[in-house]
């Protein structure tokens, strides 16, 4: 585990939507470049940066056209450099977005496979003839046909993303396309994005988060052959690039913390519960679900099945889903983000999370982005034209702002002492001061927030112990905890809580956080 991830806390930055610098409309990397101090401001000292490769942006830039190209409309490679050189001044680190089940059916790759060169013929997995077809096994979602004089190519997700070719888990001789996983063909495809790895890694990126990481071998239902490939790019990554992250789009730690990646979030899909915390029947809406028994018994098998070998992190939400404001109020956001931010694995802050921004519904979908379109608008820095995200005029925005009169901006809240971001600011700094609320120090849960009780849990490292407890009930609550009187109040969000002869009492929609003396 490369050392700066232990006590690392992301910011997402999804780049069309940040800061625009020369009024196309579009953000772009001398944006990111330009807020950088804003986000070390915030407190944290690690950025997520979306896809920004070369690419048609039929998928938002998840259908890349060119690993090792910038997209123009965000820059060229040496603005990637520089804000590469720019971060790392700042002690800041910068993972890149990964993409490597598919390409853009504009890839040259592609291109090169549709016409049968040698080299790429099995870059991708076709049959020979429009007759027959492709079974969709794990790691497919079905097929396209009618590009070329060959017959059906397998698809990672949209029609548009062909499937690179990392073979399957158990191929069927009788369909040539089914490749094996140490084919040639397959070894070659494993070493070229490699490659593309080094090339970003080489010019000073720190790592990469990997989209789709479990879809790549095809067939694997147990991930035996998936996981044996990015074993294999982890060691390579211990060997000659060990300060370098990896980091999986997979949700569901138990695999992919197997499989070599230092950290996995839990995401909307998959086994973790995590809807069940901020989103579907929210814990922290005060109306919300009584416990989160649920997310926490899968959180604790999680944990055990990874052996401590890898972080898992906890998102505000990404691009893929509604944003945590959507379902929550301020006061709620303030609990929501005390726990986020007070658990192991390095938490990520969505860009505009940090300031509620909203998830606009009924939005066109753009880009590829259907109904998660309405979480990708522009940020909102303050009260100026557009929301200060650009000079253009509103109709050439590549996405509609919130148009909402009361839409929150970061430049107001930052004014405001009492707003959500210094909330926010707050709890990363709280977390840095104490190593018990670090990355990789261990959690117990005391109570899981049955019956409208207090969430509370303990967080321990070195010669301290933090106790947190947090009450998202419209009513107060109180509980006793045997060993408070050892212990101090270090913070408080919403209302004043106390303690008192052993008594902690909350508030409504309010916690505590206490440290051993």
């Amino acid at each position: 585990m490369p050392k700066w991830m232990e006590n690392s806390v992301f910011y997402q930055i999804y780049p069309q939507s940040f800061l625009d610098t020369n009024a196309d409309g579009i953000g772009d990397l001398e944006g990111v470049i330009r807020k950088l101090g804003y986000i070390k401001e915030l407190g944290c000292n690690a950025i997520w940066l979306n896809p920004c490769f070369d690419s048609p942006f039929y998928d938002a830039g998840y259908d890349v056209r060119d690993y090792k190209k910038i997209a123009p409309r965000y820059g060229t490679n040496e603005d990637m450099h520089r804000l590469l050189s720019q971060a790392h001044a700042l002690d800041m680190k910068v993972v890149l977005d990964l993409v490597p089940g598919h390409t853009s059916i504009d890839h040259e790759w592609f291109k090169k496979s549709m016409r049968h060169d040698p080299e790429y013929k099995s870059r991708y997995i076709w049959t020979e003839d429009p007759h027959d077809k492709i079974e969709v096994v794990e790691g497919l979602r079905g097929t396209i046909c009618g590009f070329s004089e060959r017959g059906h190519c397998a698809v990672n997700y949209f029609s548009t993303q062909p499937a690179l070719n990392y073979g399957y888990a158990n191929p069927d001789p009788q369909k040539p396309w089914e490749i094996s996983y140490d084919s040639p063909d397959a070894v070659k495809t494993r070493t070229d994005i490699l490659d593309v790895m080094r090339f970003w890694l080489d010019m000073g990126c720190d790592g990469f988060r990997v989209d789709m990481a479990f879809s790549l071998v095809k067939g694997d239902k147990d991930y035996t052959y998936t996981k044996k490939l990015w074993q294999e790019i982890r060691t390579v990554f211990d060997a000659v690039y060990p300060d370098a992250a990896l980091i999986s789009e997979w949700g569901d730690p138990e695999h992919s913390l197997a499989a070599g990646f230092h950290m996995d979030f839990l995401l909307h899909f998959g086994p973790s519960e995590y809807n069940s915390l901020f989103r579907s029947d929210p814990f922290f809406a005060s109306s919300g679900r009584d416990s989160i028994s649920s997310f926490i018994a899968g959180y604790d098998k999680a944990l055990q099945a990874s052996g401590g070998n890898g972080m898992i992190c906890l998102p505000s939400g990404n691009h893929d889903m509604p944003r945590i404001s959507h379902h929550l109020s301020t006061d709620e956001l303030r609990l929501a983000f005390a726990f986020l931010l007070s658990i192991p694995g390095a938490p990520f802050i969505y860009y505009g999370d940090e300031i509620g921004m909203r998830y606009i519904k009924d939005q066109p979908s753009i880009e590829g982005g259907y109904k998660r379109t309405g979480s990708r608008t522009p940020m909102q820095w303050n009260t100026s034209l557009n929301a200060g995200f650009s000079s253009a005029s509103q109709s050439e925005l590549y996405i509609p702002l919130d148009t909402s009169k009361d839409r929150p901006d970061a430049q107001s809240q930052m004014a405001d002492t009492g707003s959500l971001w210094h909330e926010v600011k707050k709890l990363i700094a709280l977390r840095r001061q104490y190593k018990s609320l670090q990355n990789m120090s261990p959690v117990e849960f005391i109570s899981h927030g049955e019956n409208k009780s207090p969430l509370a849990y303990k967080r321990s490292g070195g010669d301290e112990t933090i106790f947190v407890a947090l009450n998202p009930s419209s009513k107060a609550a109180e509980m006793k905890l045997s060993s408070a009187e050892k212990m101090r109040i270090i913070y408080t969000v919403g209302k004043e809580s106390t303690l008192d002869n052993g008594i902690i009492k909350i508030p409504a929609t309010s916690g505590i956080f206490l440290a051993s003396r």
